[in-house]
């Protein structure tokens, strides 16, 4: 998921939207409400931010400092004017890049993988290996997921939730849990049947690669990746 800080409620619903036609989860927030939004979100669930897009907002430096205090996240700042000195105090209070606008969501999400790979020491980092010989490697930057070495081609959707369960492994996570770090702030009426059906499809390509499930499911629990 990615988070979208701007005072200007129709500037972050646009990007918003804009992630959410390229696959990703995302949500609007003000300044007023990241704090209460940070109180109020489970450490797990935090993890799984993939970045933070500030726009215009006051003391962006102040507030870039606080996100870098409770995510490793990569955060992105919008600017609109070209300014040497704003830039570099952006940098200095922890941003990690700073793009001016306009700017395309591919571009935002582009930068924040490179920014990922960095922080991983240049390469994607694998999120799991099922089993002792480490036949199914997942990854974080977006690539489809490996089984013996080999691609295996999966929609959007479907790598999104192999890639929130890997993180997760050995943890269930419930449906919702899943279709929030996915979707976003959707329509939470059509959870369930979404999710369920993009887990089963997931799971059926993954027992004919491997020859078993490493999803488990359990009623009312949800789903764990084993490892």
């Amino acid at each position: 998921m990615y988070i979208v800080v701007d005072e200007r409620e129709n500037v972050a619903a646009h990007y918003v939207a804009g992630f959410g036609e390229e696959g990703l989860a995302a949500r609007g927030l003000a300044v007023r409400s990241l704090a209460d939004w940070f109180s109020a979100t489970a450490a797990q669930d935090l993890s799984d931010v993939q970045g933070f897009v500030l726009g215009d907002c006051a003391d962006r430096t102040g507030f870039a400092a606080a996100i870098r205090s409770l995510s490793p996240a990569p955060i992105i700042a919008l600017n609109e004017t070209r300014s040497l000195e704003q830039t570099l105090a952006l940098f200095t209070a922890g941003i990690d890049d700073v793009v001016r606008k306009p700017v395309h969501v591919r571009e935002i999400i582009a930068r924040a993988g490179a920014i990922r790979r960095r922080m991983n020491r240049g390469g994607a980092q694998a999120a799991a290996a099922p089993d002792c010989d480490g036949r199914l490697v997942v990854y974080a930057d977006g690539r489809d997921p490996e089984i013996d070495g080999e691609s295996l081609m999966l929609p959007r959707r479907e790598r999104h939730i192999l890639e929130y369960l890997a993180r997760n492994r050995g943890r269930p996570v419930t449906k919702g849990q899943i279709f929030a770090a996915v979707y976003g702030d959707l329509e939470t009426a059509v959870e369930e049947s979404v999710v369920e059906g993009h887990v089963s499809k997931l799971r059926k390509k993954l027992r004919q690669r491997l020859g078993y499930d490493p999803i488990e499911a359990r009623r009312l629990a949800g789903y764990t990746f084993q490892g």
